[in-house]
């Protein structure tokens, strides 16, 4: 047993916010909010916000010095920004990414007035305050900055901002310049004019309706407001259901407005109407405000503080007030705003102190440590909460959803990237927010039975945005890793879901499976197409009827992106087979629809055969259609490694077979990365491109002669594909190059979008060392760990009972942290970037073996000791020194399911194409 790393250290219960350690803050200091958060345009933007929430926080709240829609987010990082940049207000946002949009917001902005009655500055623009030079200060539990207020005399406010997860806590210290008439004043922003955007590129300008009630005798200002910019997404068959979602928040204030003044705005700029002493209004461009006086007794430097306390919600505004109220029972919500900064940062603590990282201290490590620990404050955002405490029960959950428009019981989440984040951010998630894991399934779950479908891209509905049913991997992987039925052993793993929810999951991802989108034989389900319903696997039913020609592709002549979808389609089938085995059996077989007559359309049989097997069909499936749309004779010149041309290729395909343009049929991507989109069979794919040697000058083509582009996700898994064919010093090489020039310590430091943590796991997961090249295996591909040393303490996952070996004789297990110890080895890694020797929990991985890690193999905590080199070694292959896989990677169908042994990663027997 290797010595415990030594930290007083805390285990946080994250749905209740109760704390049992307190884990180490030290590493909170590394993480820098503002990576991310700049970019030239949106698609090399990163499009993060530097906001301070706690993890998975309902709203995030940040300084605003833009308006939010799709494709530019509330905060947006620039050279003028830094220099002579101005704040428009401070806004709770539940905006998850840059390409998706704004929803029930809420926002407070400062203001002084001249007298008791002054005008209101409600325009977004006229709101404008200068920072001052030098204050401005982004921490994951504290904002603060100091502004000047124009044409005020010279009058400033300090700011002060921090949150919990459905309550932003703002703090502003107004300072009187050197006129005496001029008075301090805050405004709620309610509503606004919102732009919504229509594919390609097509704003249009709407203006949500909105209400507001003011109570002057007990200092409160609560409103709502309807907007959704993504409904226009929303498929048809909820779109009547979700037109009904409204926001609600629910303002408090530490000091009285009542005598004071308050009221009333509609409208902005010259147009705005403002009405003193009102205490209620609707309807659009909509706001309310509240006045305050400073001190007349000639205190030091005229100033008074105020503290503003806003809850949201989606169900009410008596919910919201609930918020505010619970908060303050949690001691958490009191208007000291260092118990709220405290909080966050304890909860921050619980995810990011769960590393402890020692490098060689140059500063080009300290800018990898510190790219490593924003990483894992990105991907400990999403999905995020929407779910609510029911004021009668609090440790229960309620939720509203649009898909229904009902409010039910249970946890719900939103910010679904899952295109994105199937490839690795949701193995992060299993690994390092285990407790998550369940409600964020039921989520999925909940929306499949209000809606009909699992989630594509959720964001507060769905928009049927990218496209594949990964929902089906995110299940799969979930199970395969212990969130299923449990064991029968005694001090076994527990079970996490009912019968009746594994009924759910099963019937969700079969009919993902199975069953067509409406008007699939001529909707091309277009990006962002509007008007439509569920999208989910548009051109299934091609398959179903060209399969006895022969066809298993999505026809390029009636739906948009045919390659992607008959690829990714592939792999999601690989996923539900998968869960097919994990599922138990009485289940599947008692749920699984039609299985007989697509089986019998899939093999091209005319008998009565009525034993299919689904684990069978689907796999044979995923072996067999992707490679429809492989074209052996496409071809392209080797300019940069010379010699033969690159063969083999990705093609897309007519409904009647003819291969259509070498660029149609790709989402977020080209012919060349996705000719190595098979991550469940990459054996077969290296056999297709010639064998290893062939296959690693085409990889080598890719990367060197500028094809690559990672700052979409399809290439995210591709310099792992090397080790795969025995060269792995050559992903020791990439995962460093892509790293180095993708990332780093500054604004501009994601060279692509976030998409809700997808691009920081992926630099999480490379700094450790190993990847999920396939997320359903239960295996990670090995690279080159960045740190000398790295522990991360993994939390016991919630169906882990207290007598389970793991527990009980374990010796990474840490009773002080009930957490596994997992510590990385890799001494002299910042400047040694090749493996010579890898040991894993005591078993040498040979040069010629595989260069695999098993979930298994860590999960419990372990040691991974890495021997690293400056120059490149024969492990793994080196550059090519083994050019046959020596295990069996011709396996049964049922093998790659049934045995998780290493090698089950590169390939399952490979069937030919039913004709």
């Amino acid at each position: 047993m290797y010595p415990i790393f030594s930290a007083f250290l805390l285990s946080l219960s994250s749905l209740s916010g109760t704390l049992a350690y307190q884990w180490p803050k030290s590493f909170l200091s590394s993480i820098n909010p503002l990576i991310g958060s700049a970019g030239p345009e949106p698609n090399l933007s990163g499009g993060m916000i530097p906001s301070v929430a706690p993890p998975f926080g309902s709203t995030r709240w940040v300084a605003q010095n833009q308006e939010s829609y799709v494709s530019a987010t509330p905060f947006n990082y620039t050279e003028s920004y830094m220099n002579n940049g101005t704040i428009h207000g401070f806004m709770g946002t539940r905006q998850p990414a840059i390409w998706m949009g704004e929803s029930a917001w809420a926002a407070v902005v400062p203001g002084i007035s001249s007298g008791s009655d002054g005008d209101i500055l409600t325009g977004f623009e006229e709101r404008a305050m200068p920072k001052i030079a030098g204050t401005e200060k982004f921490g994951v539990g504290l904002y603060s900055v100091e502004l000047v207020i124009p044409e005020s005399g010279g009058s400033t406010v300090e700011v002060l901002m921090s949150a919990s997860s459905r309550v932003g806590h703002l703090q502003f210290t107004f300072k009187q310049g050197s006129e005496s008439q001029f008075q301090p004043y805050i405004f709620l922003p309610t509503t606004r004019p919102s732009t919504i955007f229509h594919n390609p590129n097509t704003f249009e300008i709407t203006y949500p309706n909105g209400t507001v009630q003011i109570s002057p005798s007990t200092s409160e200002i609560c409103g709502s407001n309807t907007e959704m910019q993504d409904f226009i997404l929303a498929p048809n068959s909820i779109k009547d259901a979700a037109s009904h979602f409204t926001g609600w928040y629910c303002a408090t204030f530490d000091t009285s407005f009542n005598d004071t003044g308050y009221g009333i705005t509609v409208g902005s700029g010259d147009s705005t109407m403002r009405t003193e002493r009102a205490e209620s209004g609707s309807g659009e461009e909509l706001g309310a405000y509240a006045r305050f006086q400073f001190p007349s007794n000639g205190t030091e430097s005229n100033s008074m503080t105020v503290n503003v306390r806003i809850a949201t919600s989606l169900i009410s505004a008596d919910q919201a007030r609930y918020h505010l109220n619970a908060d303050s029972e949690n001691k958490i919500g009191s208007f000291n705003i260092q118990d709220t900064q405290s909080n966050t940062e304890n909860a921050w603590a619980e995810k990011v102190g769960r590393f402890h990282v020692e490098t060689d201290g140059s500063s080009e490590s300290e800018e990898k440590l510190a790219v490593f620990m924003t990483g894992v404050f990105h991907a400990m955002q999403y999905p995020y909460e929407v779910h609510e405490p029911i004021p009668t029960t609090p440790n229960s959950q309620q939720y509203y959803s649009a898909y229904d428009n009902t409010i039910h019981e249970g946890e719900s989440y939103s910010g679904y990237s899952i295109w994105d984040t199937y490839r690795a951010e949701w193995a992060l998630l299993i690994l390092l927010a285990p407790e998550r894991i369940p409600g964020m399934i039921r989520s999925m779950l909940q929306d499949f039975e209000e809606g009909g479908w699992l989630p594509m891209w959720k964001n507060m509905i769905e928009t049927n945005i990218m496209v594949g049913t990964h929902a089906d991997s995110l299940l799969a992987e979930a199970v395969l890793k212990g969130f299923g039925a449990g064991s029968a052993e005694e001090n076994g793993i527990q079970t996490t879901f009912t019968t009746d929810e594994l009924t759910t999951m099963w019937k969700a991802a079969w009919k993902d499976a199975s069953v067509p989108p409406v008007g699939d034989s001529n909707v091309v389900y277009s990006d962002r197409e509007e008007d439509v319903d569920y999208e989910v696997r548009a051109g299934l039913s091609t398959f179903f009827e060209q399969y006895s020609a022969g066809y298993g592709w999505v026809a390029n002549d009636i739906h948009s992106e045919s390659v992607s979808r008959t690829l990714d389609y592939a792999y999601d089938d690989h996923a539900v087979a998968l869960l097919s085995t994990l599922i138990p059996v009485e289940i599947v077989q008692g749920n699984t629809p039609n299985l007989d007559e697509i089986a019998a359309g899939f093999y091209n049989s005319s008998s009565a055969n009525t034993n299919y097997n689904v684990t069978s069909l689907l796999n044979d499936r995923s072996l067999a259609n992707p490679w429809t749309v492989w074209n052996d004779t496409a071809s392209a010149p080797a300019l940069v490694t010379g010699g033969e041309d690159v063969k083999g290729f990705v093609q897309a395909r007519q409904q009647n077979g003819d291969w259509a343009a070498t660029t149609d049929g790709f989402t977020e991507g080209d012919r060349w990365v996705y000719s190595f989109a098979f991550v469940h069979d990459v054996a077969e794919l290296v056999e297709r491109r010639g064998g290893n040697e062939s296959f690693v000058k085409s990889l080598n083509e890719f990367y060197d002669g500028g094809w690559v582009d990672f700052t979409n996700e399809p290439a995210h898994h591709t310099p792992y594909l090397y080790a795969l064919a025995g060269a792995a010093s050559y992903t020791q090489e990439r995962v460093r190059e892509i790293a180095k020039s993708n990332y780093n310590n500054t604004p501009n430091g994601l060279s692509g979008n976030e998409d809700c943590g997808q691009m920081s796991a992926w630099y999480v997961f490379s700094a450790m060392g190993f990847y999920p090249v396939n997320p359903v295996s239960g295996v990670y591909v090995v690279g080159s760990p960045f740190f000398s040393s790295l522990n991360v303490s993994i939390p016991v996952p919630p169906f882990i009972p207290p007598s389970h070996p793991s527990i009980t004789s374990n010796s990474f297990y840490n009773s002080t942290t009930n957490s596994y110890d997992l510590r990385i080895l890799a001494p002299g890694a910042e400047s040694k970037p090749y493996v010579k020797n890898l040991k894993v929990n005591g078993r040498v991985i040979g040069d010629k073996e595989e260069p695999l890690i098993s979930h298994e193999e860590i999960r419990f905590g372990g040691l991974i000791e890495f021997e690293m080199s400056d120059k490149a070694e024969r492990w793994g292959g080196g550059r090519g020194a083994w050019t046959e896989i020596t295990s069996d990677a011709r396996r049964s169908p049922g093998a790659a399911f049934n045995d998780q042994s290493r090698s089950s990663i590169v390939s399952v027997e490979h069937v030919t194409s039913p004709k």
